[in-house]
């Protein structure tokens, strides 16, 4: 699935579609609804995405470096998971013993 990620840079790009659903910022929310909730407002600066829109660099990067970007944040992602689900995991089963 990671390696099929970039697929999130080119189809938008090839169709013309806008953002992902859910993927949504404060302008694209008071565009679709007409308004910001109060609750976006006040938590919006309390979380900073540890790698913005999946990319190392800027968006005017090349699409190569995005493209390998969105793999290796793929892949990043993967490794999280998995290493959290063992962690919990070793802790589980320690705790049943």
């Amino acid at each position: 699935m990671a390696l099929l990620s970039p697929l999130g840079i080119l189809l938008p790009g090839r169709f013309h579609a806008e953002d992902a659903w859910g993927e949504w910022g404060m302008n694209t929310m008071e565009k679709l609804l007409g308004y910001v909730p109060q609750g976006l407002k006040k938590y919006s600066e309390l979380w900073k995405a540890p790698i913005p829109d999946y990319n190392f660099c800027s968006e005017n990067a090349s699409m190569t470096f995005q493209i390998v970007s969105y793999m290796i944040s793929g892949f990043l992602g993967i490794l999280a998971t998995a290493l959290i689900v063992f962690l919990i995991s070793r802790f589980l089963i320690k705790h049943e013993k």
